[in-house]
C-alpha cells in the first residue's frame, strides 16, 4: 500500500535498512514523496533547479554547508533550502532524517555520480 492509510512508525523503517546517503521513500502526499535517510560523513555540493528540499533532523545532528556559511541541525529541528542553491549536508556521526521532496527529485540534483540513489525506494 505504500503508507496510504497506515501508520508509520519512523523507526520502524529505519530499522529496515543501514545503507547511508541513500532515501528511502515512506509515504506520498499528492506529488511529494517523504523519504527517510541515515547519513554520515559528508555528501557531495549539488542544489536541485526545479524545487526546494526540507531536512528534518530525526535522530543525532547534521549540518547543511553553504558556499558562504553552515546551517547546524539538531534533532526535531528543520530547514528548507531553496531551489537552485548549492549545498552539501553532511553529519559526523550518524544522523537519521527525513527528507520531503516532490516526486522524482534527484538526492544529487545536477550532479550525478557515485552517491546519487533511485527515488523510488521504498521502505
Amino acid at each position: 500500500m505504500n503508507g496510504k492509510m497506515q501508520k508509520i512508525n519512523f523507526t520502524e523503517k529505519l530499522n529496515k535498512f543501514n545503507e547511508l546517503w541513500t532515501p528511502k521513500v515512506i509515504a506520498e502526499l499528492n506529488n511529494y514523496q517523504f523519504k527517510l535517510a541515515k547519513i554520515h560523513g559528508e555528501f557531495v555540493w549539488h542544489s536541485h533547479d526545479d524545487t526546494d528540499e526540507a531536512f528534518i533532523v530525526i535522530r543525532g545532528k547534521m549540518a547543511i554547508e553553504f558556499r558562504d556559511r553552515t546551517v547546524n541541525l539538531e534533532e526535531g529541528e528543520m530547514f528548507i533550502v531553496p531551489k537552485d542553491v548549492e549545498h552539501r549536508p553532511y553529519a559526523e556521526e550518524e544522523c537519521h532524517i527525513m527528507l520531503i521532496e516532490p516526486q522524482g527529485v534527484v538526492n544529487t540534483g545536477e550532479s550525478a555520480g557515485e552517491l546519487t540513489a533511485p527515488n523510488d525506494n521504498w521502505v
